[in-house]
């Protein structure tokens, strides 16, 4: 079928388990939910050429707590739809008395989307290994459209930002970037994203970031004190080769599983 533009309502498949991000079901039919791109890849996505993120089943996402009830967890998540997660989907058992010494209003989670209803209804899980509060590092916010890119064919470019910046990374779908290092790693990988975000368009892109880190490590270098370059060098070597740590890899192999779903 391709790419092509398609319009809110417009048919797309007689086969509803083709239906993945920004269409919906109706009488066992599929139809596209946005006015975007169609992308028929493993399984029917619309993405927008603008807007909010519209949250799919089985999504990996970040999410902001904005309101606690006897039983929930509510998360604002970058769309028009917020994000219940019930008491039941914490990995152990939590009283209601508790709930807010876990997770307040105003902390930050990576999620997994469990189910999302026809009413829009979207219900969220901590259930999963890699998944829960985020305590530390930075979240940087990005358009949902922008993902893609910055995770690269096969993982190609957030592989190379992790081994460049030494930095943690976890990219949500709905947007948010989770980022851990030494701050100056952070830095440099926050102006990377932005980059990619700002030159999407442009081939060879990921040479391109990787030529942009490798500059401003120069310019780093050449700022070290006398004396503490040498050393300064052999600390910051990463080798092409080198495995990159278990829980980052699998954080990557995660997206990768639920870009192909």
């Amino acid at each position: 079928m391709g790419r092509k533009i398609v319009i809110p309502g417009q048919f797309l498949s007689d086969d509803e388990k083709y239906a993945g991000m920004g269409t919906y079901v109706k009488n066992g039919k599929v139809y596209s939910l946005l006015y975007g791109i169609l992308n028929d890849k493993n399984k029917l996505t619309v993405v927008p050429f603008s807007g909010k993120y519209i949250p799919s089943r089985r999504d990996l996402i970040i999410g902001t707590v904005i309101l606690i009830t006897p039983s929930n967890w509510i998360f604002e998540i970058g769309s028009p739809y917020d994000g219940l997660l019930h008491v039941s989907e914490y990995p152990r058992r939590v009283e209601s008395s508790k709930m807010r010494s876990i997770m307040d209003v105003g902390d930050s989670a990576i999620l997994r989307i469990k189910d999302v209803n026809t009413n829009m209804k979207v219900e969220l899980t901590l259930r999963e290994r890699g998944l829960g509060p985020i305590n530390d590092g930075r979240i940087i916010e990005i358009m949902p459209m922008k993902v893609p890119r910055v995770i690269g064919h096969s993982g190609s470019m957030i592989s190379m930002l992790t081994k460049e910046t030494n930095c943690e990374i976890f990219i949500g779908q709905n947007g948010r970037i989770w980022i851990k290092g030494k701050d100056g790693d952070m830095d440099d990988l926050a102006k990377a994203i932005d980059l990619i975000v700002r030159e999407s368009h442009v081939p060879g892109l990921t040479e391109k970031v990787f030529q942009f880190l490798e500059n401003r490590r120069d310019v780093e270098r050449e700022l070290e004190p006398d004396g503490s370059l040498e050393n300064e060098l052999d600390a910051q070597t990463v080798d092409k080769n080198e495995e990159m740590p278990d829980e980052t890899s699998r954080k990557i192999d995660m997206l990768l599983d639920t870009a192909d779903d």
